[in-house]
């Protein structure tokens, strides 16, 4: 997910990372079939604000880099991982 520009979109595909940090990210939801979008990016890349589920939530680079979405529209094949 932290290669997605700013205003883009993706599905989440997977979450990966040590465990305590996944399941903090699985409850803050994202969870696979999640649509996420970026709103803005910090100067320095860190960190990136999101839009999920309604709400924006606020992801460090590393954080963002557990998560495996697919741009909008695209298939499975064309997932980019973090």
């Amino acid at each position: 997910m932290s290669e997605l520009p700013v205003g883009g979109a993706g599905d989440v595909l997977a979450v990966a990372g040590e465990p305590a940090m996944r399941v903090r990210l699985l409850e803050m939801g994202l969870i696979p079939g999640t649509r996420v979008s970026v709103v803005k990016r910090a100067p320095m890349g860190d960190p990136l604000e999101l839009r999920v589920r309604g709400y924006h939530l606020s992801l460090r680079r590393a954080e963002a880099h557990a998560v495996t979405v697919a741009p909008a529209g695209a298939d499975a094949t064309e997932a980019r991982p973090a």
